[in-house]
């Protein structure tokens, strides 16, 4: 993925640093230990970028949250209704299953999105 380093895209599928990509965001890498899902670094101790702008920044995240997840359940949806011709009420549950399990994956990919809408990259330089 280093090829992508300097991107959004970058960014908003590791979780790193909007600003220098050098650190995570968050405090525990593994989406899925749910009560640490959305704990959050104060500051990047690389480059010391605040995460949070103003209280409540990351309510906005909500609104992103609805295409992600829309997403997500086309990608579901594709799969097994188009591709491997499943009944709707089979497609449904798969859907379902699909959201339920991939929430945490959403939750932290709309936190991303959201705050990489208003952080940009700035290139390091080298000191040497």
């Amino acid at each position: 993925m280093n090829f992508l380093k300097g991107t959004k895209i970058y960014s908003i599928i590791t979780g790193s640093c909007p600003v220098c990509h050098e650190e995570s965001m968050y405090k525990e890498s593994n989406p899925y230990k749910l009560s640490q899902t959305l704990k959050m670094q104060e500051r990047c101790s690389h480059c010391g970028t605040k995460y949070k702008i103003e209280p409540s920044f990351f309510y906005g995240a909500m609104y992103v949250s609805y295409p992600v997840g829309i997403a997500f359940a086309v990608a579901a949806f594709v799969i097994s209704n188009l591709i491997f011709k499943l009944d709707l009420v089979a497609t449904f549950i798969i859907i379902s299953i699909t959201m339920i399990v991939f929430l945490p994956v959403i939750l932290r990919l709309s936190r991303n999105i959201w705050i990489n809408f208003f952080m940009h990259y700035k290139k390091q330089k080298r000191s040497s």
